[in-house]
């Protein structure tokens, strides 16, 4: 990116850029896919999941007027966001709601962001978001991967290509979309095994009377959700089909 004033640079952010070829939206979504999908790879790529999760948490509790003390992030690919407040009522359910369901509806803001061409402002969304949350982290490793993740999109936006820009923001809301979706598999797995007694369903269980397995099923839903709608907008014509005339 060359700008030269502030102005300058509101313009780019605020404008939109020519769709990409559609190429180039199917082959970020298999790379997406790919990031996801192999264990050994998802080990390492979770980790951005694990921050939208947890910046989810951290946002609604501010939100809903709970007191935010901090966030952890694990080598694990783990999290924990620590709030204050009551320990019941609407803001805890909303709190710890909104973990599960926050890589996909960020993803699908992603998408309709994209989709109808504003590139950099998705990619200065993200910077802005990941400067916002290492103010509250509270461990040396979770500073480290806010750090080296908001660094590399940051290179992205101030140094690529248009086009390079253009396919890494593509690839990024792929990413969150189908990383919203395999944590709810993985959430309800462990969980047949009782290997996740605190879990956000089981505490959304314990706060509402409603069956845990609910709530995950409420995860699943907006995740394939979010998948779906978000694939559309950033695909909007690929379902079409042409009809012969009459």
């Amino acid at each position: 990116m060359s700008v030269t004033s502030l102005t300058e640079l509101w313009h780019e952010v605020v404008g939109t850029q020519v769709d990409p070829p559609r190429w180039q939206i199917i082959g970020a979504g298999a790379a997406a896919l790919v990031a996801v999908a192999p264990r050994p790879i998802w080990r390492l790529t979770r980790n951005a999941v694990t921050i939208a999760h947890e910046g989810g948490h951290a946002l609604v509790a501010l939100c809903t007027g709970r007191r935010l003390s901090g966030i952890r992030l694990h080598a694990d690919t783990s999290g924990v966001t620590v709030s204050y407040g009551k320990p019941r009522g609407p803001g805890m359910v909303f709190t710890a709601l909104a973990g599960y369901v926050s890589p996909a509806l960020l993803g699908l803001g992603g998408a309709a962001l994209a989709g109808a061409g504003h590139i950099t402002a998705l990619l200065w969304a993200c910077v802005a978001l990941l400067a916002l949350m290492l103010l509250m982290i509270r461990n040396f490793y979770g500073l480290l991967t806010l750090v080296a993740t908001g660094a590399g999109v940051f290179a992205v936006t101030w140094f690529a290509t248009a086009q390079v820009q253009g396919a890494f923001a593509d690839f990024a809301v792929w990413f969150l979309l189908f990383g919203g979706i395999r944590p709810v598999f993985e959430l309800q797995w462990q969980r047949s095994r009782g290997r996740a007694p605190q879990s956000d369903a089981d505490q959304l269980a314990k706060l509402t009377g409603v069956p845990g397995l609910l709530w995950v099923f409420v995860f699943g839903v907006v995740a394939l959700g979010a998948a779906l709608l978000g694939a559309h907008w950033l695909v909007p014509h690929w379902t079409t089909v042409a009809l012969p005339g009459r």
